[in-house]
């Protein structure tokens, strides 16, 4: 049993409910929720903004409400970003969204706002989906094959079109990834970073905070190697909204970006354009 016993709106479901669920997400300010059951039954509830909930309405719901589409299914990957609007993966490798759309960040060709989950196909078919991010308003995908996707807001370059026009389709990221396998992605609010399979960053989007990592403040509209990088091996990376995180392969940790809530724990409150090694216990 997952404990989501922490989070105030499950106080809303019933206990034998509880103890059927795998796996959950809770999104918004906290006041949206889906979660998912050992059978593979999938349920949201909550305010419903935007109809991320993709109940078919805009209605709150405070009992748990089934979304028959997406039962069974098996769903791998889940990503929510701030409009709210909602992006999960299958085990089958498909794409669904839903919720927000004003930018067309669900993919679909348009900037209407979706209900229910509506597949994103598009430039994705024959593709395995493996995995999926947000930004604020945009959203990328990795497949099997090592190829990422992007789509929606791109008013500082996030979508790595080398652009700023918004993307209504998923479109591939190229330029500097064209012949890499990408083995993981993260977005900031409007940033995207790729690891590729030698442990090389490639970051592009908004900077306004040195969150890319690239020395500068400049936007990216394409995707640039950090050089500062060089040589170490990236494993894993994760975004907050204007800094980031990368971890080694060694374990260890650095940090650039945005701070003035000390978010990069370097000991101050500057930003940092370069990532920074963050200082941790011997042998952690």
């Amino acid at each position: 049993m997952v404990d989501v016993g922490k989070w105030p709106i499950f106080a809303l479901c019933p206990q034998e409910d509880l103890k059927s669920i795998q796996q959950a997400c809770v999104f918004g300010s906290g006041n949206e929720v889906l979660y998912i059951t050992k059978n593979d039954e999938v349920f949201v509830m909550g305010t419903n903004s935007s109809g991320c909930l993709g109940t078919g309405d805009a209605q709150s719901t405070i009992e748990p409400r089934c979304l028959p589409m997406l039962s069974g299914k098996k769903i791998v990957s889940l990503s929510c970003g701030s409009g709210p609007h909602v992006v999960i993966v299958t085990s089958d490798g498909e794409v669904y969204s839903w919720g927000h759309n004003a930018y067309s960040q669900l993919g679909n060709g348009s900037t209407n706002q979706a209900l229910t989950p509506c597949q994103v196909s598009t430039n994705l078919v024959n593709k395995k989906v493996a995995s999926v991010v947000c930004g604020s308003h945009h959203s990328m995908v990795t497949t099997s094959d090592g190829e990422v996707y992007a789509w929606g807001y791109n008013n500082s370059g996030q979508v790595g079109s080398g652009s700023t026009a918004n993307q209504p389709i998923p479109r591939r990221v190229t330029s500097c990834l064209q012949n890499k396998f990408v083995t993981g992605i993260a977005c900031g609010q409007m940033s995207s970073m790729a690891i590729v399979e030698n442990g090389e960053v490639y970051a592009w989007g908004y900077n306004g905070n040195g969150q890319l990592g690239l020395g500068s403040s400049g936007n990216q509209p394409t995707p640039c190697r950090i050089a500062a990088l060089q040589g170490i091996r990236v494993e894993q990376i994760v975004c907050g909204y204007a800094h980031t995180i990368a971890l080694t392969d060694e374990g260890g940790l650095y940090a650039w970006g945005a701070n003035s809530y000390g978010q990069l724990g370097t000991g101050n409150k500057s930003n940092q354009s370069y990532p920074v090694q963050v200082t941790v216990d011997k042998e952690r």
